[in-house]
């Protein structure tokens, strides 16, 4: 049942009050802003055109996790910008601002480490996460905790800094080992202070090679001097330094320090993997994973931007991908008229031009962003690509993962229902907004695991208005005698989606009109739409389930999957009317003709934009097609 804590009212006004700010839409750059019933900002986006960017959220299918956004939305704003750039720039202004709910899983949450040498009159190293305009010299970021605190070690052996926080009335360790000059209790002239920061920027910056020369002569002098502990104090330094410089595979002969970018996205998610170059050797990769709501690339670049936002030490250039092309895998539809959806869907949201996005980036960052499609740099990339590819594959894995152990948990359940299998689990979700679009998904379940090739969509024929008992009798009536007729395999449990009203009116079919005595169990949700508990068909008594038990979540599994299953459904033939029915208010286009034209001309789009001499191929004479060229473009703001 497609529930929510708003009222069936409020939420019809909502969609007409949409419905009528998109015919006002402007054919300008700008940002957008998506908000729920609450009026809360729950996603900020930009597009070259906004008309085309924000209609294309509500016409036609979505794949991924796009759904739960367009969900929720119930309003939005909309702001022109002058240009692309002005867009990028809002955009992450807003987003700072606003904190919205889907934009903030477009990245993780976590910040840098830099080296900081601070700007005191006896100055320190640390290692820090906050870079403050300060005067202090910052060097990074450093792709983790880790490789920024080896650094600093190395260096604190290296340069005689003070280590202390506060200042101490006497001489520490560290002055006895060598590792500090006791500012306090001695004075330390500037110009010392400056020398040593130079070094240390002069080694950070890729001069690690002529201070590593420098160590070893040191130690060869020491070792001849027969100052044995000083030569091993100096060789272990080098060796210090040979460790933490160590080349990769990949080293460019130019020693600039890049950042390269890579990404992948699958099944509604998208993994960025930034390769960090340093003085030309790879040294670090970091990876992040998150669900994208927009379009990939677009998506992609609000990552990049915010990532600079937050980590503003810059690189000498950046190398991007292309827009890598799509492979959506969920929710295909094989059907004609849903292709035909699908390709205006695409016409009307348009796609990020790499180029242009690149060029921003460079005007805003004023560095280099490079889009390479030959030679080393190019390798990067694909390295970054595949990485990210790799990661998101083994996402995926260790969820499968997650679900090989849920078998064991559909044994725990069978044995709590008293059951003695349950191998089989087939669930049914109805949806629909007051009756309107009315349908059903059941999705099945083996061993704990879906079994996607064996769902199944309903749109239903006979119930007239939002009549949730009626509904479930129609699907179950027709699934199961399909099991019947066609002798199919029977499941060990069938699920509902609600209480005691649903579970009568799926027992009453199955027991009295067809005689099957299949064990139903009903879910019920709390007042957060989550899974509550699972009632008994035979007794409507609660199944008692700790919450935390992997039987409990594979019914949390099921209960998620199956309604989104059947909104998805939902959303796609209320797109399917949304569009068809500018062709069916034209006098003289039936059924037959909407589907002919659809199929001709590929999309309302097309068919706006041909003559009159196009429409007589399919028997359409002049007047009527002129009557239909009219009545599209009159759909125009």
């Amino acid at each position: 049942m497609d529930s929510h804590l708003e009222s069936i009212e409020e939420q019809e006004k909502a969609l007409e009050n949409i419905k009528h700010k998109l015919a006002l839409l402007p054919d300008l750059p700008g940002c957008y802003l998506m908000k729920n019933a609450q009026g809360t900002i729950i996603y900020v986006g930009k597009a070259k055109v906004l008309k085309n960017r924000v209609r294309s959220y509500f016409t036609g299918s979505h794949n991924g996790k796009t759904q739960r956004l367009v969900a929720d939305i119930r309003n939005f704003e909309y702001i022109v910008t002058n240009s692309d750039k002005e867009a990028l720039l809002l955009e992450l202004n807003l987003i700072k601002q606003h904190q919205p709910k889907y934009n903030v899983l477009l990245k993780d949450d976590k910040t840098f480490p830099y080296l900081k040498i601070t700007n005191e009159r006896h100055p320190k190293l640390e290692v820090t996460r906050r870079v403050l305009k300060d005067k202090a010299k910052y060097f990074g970021p450093y792709p983790n905790s880790y490789a920024a605190h080896q650094t600093k070690k190395l260096l604190d052996r290296m340069y005689p800094l003070r280590k202390c926080g506060v200042m101490p009335k006497d001489v520490c360790l560290y002055y006895h080992m060598g590792q500090c000059m006791a500012p306090c209790v001695k004075e330390i002239p500037k110009k010392t202070y400056e020398g040593i920061s130079q070094e240390i920027g002069s080694f950070l910056s890729g001069g690690h090679e002529e201070i590593r020369k420098d160590l070893e002569k040191k130690m060869h002098e020491a070792a001849e001097d027969l100052y044995f502990e000083r030569a091993k104090e100096l060789r272990d330094q080098i060796m210090s330094i040979d460790a933490l410089m160590e080349k990769q595979k990949i080293t460019t002969a130019d020693n600039k320090d890049r950042d390269v970018f890579g990404f992948a996205v699958d099944k509604g998610w998208m993994c960025v993997q930034i390769l960090y170059v340093r003085q030309g050797k790879m040294i670090e990769r970091h990876v992040t994973t998150f669900p994208f709501y927009g379009d990939a690339y677009g998506d992609f670049i609000s990552f990049v931007t915010q990532y600079y936002s937050d980590n503003p030490a810059l690189p000498k250039e950046i190398l991007l991908p292309v827009a890598e092309e799509m492979d959506h895998k969920e929710d295909q539809e094989k059907d004609e008229a849903a292709a035909l959806l699908r390709s205006e869907h695409a016409e009307s949201a348009g796609t990020h031009d790499p180029v242009s996005a690149a060029e921003l980036l460079q005007d805003w960052l004023g560095i280099k962003v490079l889009l390479p499609k030959r030679g080393l740099k190019r390798q990067m990339v694909t390295m970054a690509i595949q990485n990210a590819k790799v990661s998101l594959d083994e996402k995926f894995r260790l969820i499968e993962r997650t679900e090989e152990r849920t078998s064991k948990a559909a044994e725990r359940l069978a044995g709590a229902l008293g059951l003695p299998s349950l191998n089989r689990i087939e669930a049914f979700d109805n949806s629909n907004i007051q009756g309107s679009n009315p349908v059903s998904g059941m999705v099945v379940f083996v061993d704990g695991k879906p079994e996607k090739k064996e769902y199944r969509k309903y749109k239903i024929r006979t119930v007239q208005g939002p009549d949730d008992y009626e509904t479930m009798r129609e699907v179950i009536r027709r699934r199961y005698e399909r099991v019947l007729k066609e002798d199919l395999k029977r499941p060990d449990l069938i699920i509902v989606d609600g209480g005691k009203g649903q579970i009568s009116a799926a027992q009453e079919i199955l027991h009295d009109e067809l005689g099957l005595f299949i064990p139903v169990c009903g879910l019920v949700k709390d007042a957060k739409h989550k899974t509550a508990q699972l009632m008994k068909g035979d007794t409507y008594e609660t199944v008692q389930l700790a919450r935390d038990s992997q039987e409990f979540y594979l019914l949390h599994r099921i209960q998620e999957e199956v309604h989104r299953y059947a909104i998805t459904f939902h959303r796609e033939q209320r797109g399917k009317s949304m569009v068809v029915s500018k062709l069916d208010s034209i006098p003289g286009i039936g059924e037959k003709r909407r589907k002919m034209l659809l199929k001709h001309f590929g999309s309302l789009r097309k068919i706006k934009e041909a003559s009159i001499e196009d429409f007589r191929p399919l028997s359409i004479g002049d007047k009527l097609a002129k009557q239909i060229i009219d009545s599209l473009q009159d759909e125009e703001p």
